[in-house]
């Protein structure tokens, strides 16, 4: 094992020791956002008629070829069709339909003219009326096609697609009401240390408030998984080994923080260590160096800082990869944009830098980045009014006000592409 990795090493790494869970079948409402299992097919033509695409007359185009203003073409109403009726009847020369959006289109005509720009004659425009058409009409104008969308026993959503929410309209109408889609995997989120206390609890001395475990489950949520809180773990190896070994038989995936540096009170490297495989314990990165991860029982087991921080940045760039392989993702990292510096920023650490900071546009629409001032390892709150991580490479180079670096987007999908 290398004494220290980079980020993509210990990224890969996790990637590698995880495998897509099986697949369950979920009403279609509950498959926005996930991975389609297998290829989704409908069950009739979509649209499995032709329609109106708008409110108008339904008429025969060829009736229109002359009609002008000089010389509009009169028809009479002889029937009035809505969205869920049929009109079965004729269309005789001289004779239209007037239409609702939705409608069957009748058998016998071939376009619509939409209501604005036909002249009420005689009547109120409605069966009985008489209307004139000022200009030509083309064959199947306003009219949407039967099958236009989807034929029946056409895949409409291919294995490995996400469904977005308009794909649940669309699979809803294509009669697919349950989607096979990969299981979610249940995530343990375990805190260590003896100085922890329950938000509801007003910390007394020496002693504060439990967030790390509410920010990782929310981070976990955030990428799909489903999360649970475990109680607070003391700083004591016995205690967190039995935490630790019950969870790994429970769950998909366990996210400890704190206790993964090198002090007298930190175990959860020789806790994996000696309960299964220890794969990793630094990472070339800041915040967050003290990243472990092994493997126990079958079960990874991530243990990430005490800091904020840390624990947040080392949970997006290493542990929300893996927790979507699991769910059947193809991307793994979100997006990257390019943008100027705001301000100088010096480098004092040779490891690769997250600085957390928001991303904007000048007057001139380019990319700016503007590093947060205080960029503690210890503060959430400094992320929470951050939408980017400004990277700044390995190595002791600083950068300058309008330097180019690169950022990771913290509010973009990763299937977004930019």
């Amino acid at each position: 094992m290398k004494e220290m990795i980079s980020v993509e090493e210990a990224r890969d790494l996790v990637l590698a020791h995880v495998d897509v869970l099986p697949v369950e079948t979920v009403p279609v409402l509950e498959a926005v956002g996930r991975v389609a299992a297998a290829d989704l097919t409908s069950d009739i033509d979509i649209s499995p008629f032709a329609h109106s695409a708008m409110d108008g007359f339904a008429v025969r185009a060829a009736e229109l070829a002359e009609a002008s203003d000089e010389a509009p073409v009169q028809m009479d109403v002889i029937a009035e069709v809505a969205a869920g009726d049929v009109y079965e009847g004729p269309i005789e020369a001289g004779q239209c339909v007037r239409i609702m959006t939705g409608a069957p289109l009748p058998d016998d005509a071939d376009a619509v003219v939409k209501y604005e720009i036909v002249d009420v004659v005689d009547g109120d425009g409605k069966p009985g009326s008489r209307v004139a058409f000022r200009a030509p009409a083309k064959e199947r104008a306003n009219v949407r096609e039967a099958g236009e969308e989807a034929k029946a026993g056409e895949t409409v959503v291919e294995k490995g697609e996400v469904i977005g929410s308009a794909g649940v309209g669309f699979l809803a109408g294509c009669g697919v009401v349950e989607v096979p889609t990969h299981r979610r995997p249940r995530v343990a989120i375990i805190s260590i240390g003896s100085e922890l206390v329950d938000p509801t609890e007003v910390p007394t001395p020496g002693k504060i408030r439990n967030s790390n475990s509410y920010a990782l489950a929310a981070c976990a949520q955030a990428a799909g998984a489903e999360p649970v809180i475990l109680p607070i773990v003391e700083d004591t190896m016995e205690a967190l080994a039995a935490a630790v070994s019950a969870a790994v038989d429970e769950y998909d995936f366990v996210v400890t923080s704190g206790g993964a540096s090198n002090g007298d009170f930190d175990f959860i490297k020789p806790v994996v260590d000696e309960l299964g495989e220890l794969l990793m314990t630094t990472v070339n990165m800041r915040p967050g160096k003290a990243q472990t991860f092994g493997v126990v029982r079958g079960t990874p087991v991530f243990g990430l800082p005490g800091n904020p921080a840390a624990a947040y940045v080392g949970f997006e760039m290493i542990i929300r990869p893996a927790l979507r392989k699991m769910q059947g993702y193809h991307h793994f990292e979100r997006p990257r944009v390019k943008a100027k510096l705001s301000r100088d920023v010096k480098k004092n650490d040779p490891r690769r830098i997250f600085l957390r900071g928001t991303l904007y546009r000048d007057e001139d629409g380019e990319y700016v980045v503007a590093p947060a001032k205080n960029q503690s390892s210890g503060l959430f709150g400094v992320i929470q009014r951050s939408n980017c991580m400004a990277i700044m490479p390995e190595g002791l180079d600083s950068r300058t006000a309008g330097s180019v670096i690169e950022c990771v987007l913290l509010d973009v999908s990763e299937e977004v592409s930019l």
